[in-house]
């Protein structure tokens, strides 16, 4: 299946029906007077979030959506049928913009959100509406109101309570596979991740936590080198980000130098982002011995002083972990614990998460209209360089 997380529809609400011109005409009733009802409101388009949902991919194929018109109005003060609304499933974690302002419209972030984003118009009025006292036979009715209609742009952002960021090859797929029921592609060479993987991390009943992992950072992602930017504002709704480290690089990089490649590309596409909680975890400890390993850590933790324990682990062998594992959740309950008790932390926490989400957005875009003018002139299809051949694995114990 593809993996799509963005998605340009058009979407237009129903119109409102006529209002109906009708006068009352029964034997035996003399000067019935005016009976035309009112029309019906035209439906609207809905947004829901359905958890069973992974992509966008439907919308790719199927981008336009018109809610259905409401009725005329008939005799006899008859009011028309409404126009039903038309509700657009999309997953958990889609946020809403208007492409022509480029303003963000809202998200849904729990399964059963909705949100409207088109009205339906309201229905016309019939001629009874318009009788009066000195008025007894009116023949004025007023035509339905159109329905909003809009060009939007869907985009998802997973959302997962940590975040795995490396250079190619780091290990985060062995590591999600590790931790997780997830299977994810796994070889010995870059970019075998080529689109973003879920798993959920379970550790006891009501013990868990859902990681992501991303694309591998290079140098320059960015700017656009890579696959890493386009997945980068996945991490933007995770609470605490794995910087993962390879002890065993086969091109022997310099392991400081590594560290400050990823955190260099996390500034530039979102300083929020950046300085997000971010855990060093060493992975391949198992192609290393002790002394190496002692020299590893002392060698960042000289270079960085990094505040939180600097994590040994083997995706391979397992080894550390569960002892990761466990770590990640007692820090994840603890800052559920500081919401909970602080609503200023709360609301604090909540204005970070669409600060990171915003400084993405624009960055984005940024680079969106740079490679919008590199390739003036070259066909719409051509330009669409967003769809890959990929398999998506979300698994939910």
């Amino acid at each position: 299946m593809k993996f799509v997380d963005e998605a340009l529809i058009a979407i237009e609400a129903g119109k409102g029906g006529a209002g109906c011109l009708s006068f009352r005409r029964e034997k035996y009733i003399p000067r019935g007077g005016p009976d035309g009802g009112d029309g019906g409101h035209g439906g609207s388009v809905i947004v829901c979030a359905d958890g069973n949902l992974n992509t966008l991919i439907d919308y790719r194929f199927q981008p336009r959506y018109r809610a259905d018109n409401g009725r005329p109005g008939a005799g006899r003060n008859k009011t028309g049928a409404g126009g039903g609304n038309l509700v657009l499933k999309v997953p958990v974690g889609t946020t809403v913009y208007d492409d022509e302002t480029n303003t963000l419209i809202g998200e849904v972030v729990a399964n059963g959100d909705v949100m409207t984003l088109a009205q339906g118009g309201r229905g016309g009025l019939g001629n009874t509406r318009f009788k009066s006292s000195t008025n007894r036979a009116p023949r004025r009715t007023t035509p339905g109101n159109p329905g909003e209609a809009f060009r939007l742009r869907l985009e998802l952002r997973l959302l997962a309570d940590v975040g795995l960021v490396g250079l190619p090859n780091a290990g985060k797929s062995t590591l999600i596979s590790q931790l997780s029921a997830a299977k994810p592609k796994i070889a010995d060479y870059p970019f075998t991740t080529l689109a973003p993987q879920l798993g959920v991390v379970s550790l006891a009943p009501h013990r868990n936590f859902v990681i992501a992992d991303i694309p591998g950072l290079i140098s320059g992602a960015a700017a656009g080198a890579g696959l890493g930017t386009r997945f980068l504002k996945h991490l933007t709704r995770t609470r605490i980000l794995l910087h993962l480290v390879d002890v065993a690089p086969v091109d022997e990089k310099d392991p400081v130098e590594v560290v400050e490649t990823i955190a260099d590309e996390l500034e530039q596409f979102s300083p929020s982002l950046a300085a997000r909680e971010r855990w060093l975890v060493l992975n391949k400890a198992d192609l290393v011995d002790a002394d190496e390993r002692d020299e590893f850590v002392a060698t960042l933790n000289d270079a960085f002083n990094w505040p939180r324990p600097v994590h040994l682990i083997s995706g391979v062998t397992g080894e550390g972990c569960e002892l990761l594992a466990n770590h990640l959740m007692s820090r994840l309950e603890e800052l559920a614990i500081e919401r909970r008790e602080d609503p200023d932390a709360e609301q604090a926490e909540r204005a970070w998460l669409d600060q990171m989400a915003e400084e993405a957005h624009e960055r984005i875009a940024e680079l969106r209209e740079t490679r919008r003018m590199q390739r003036k002139g070259v066909d719409a299809e051509d330009e669409d360089d967003d769809d890959q051949e990929m398999e998506v694995i979300v698994v939910r114990d």
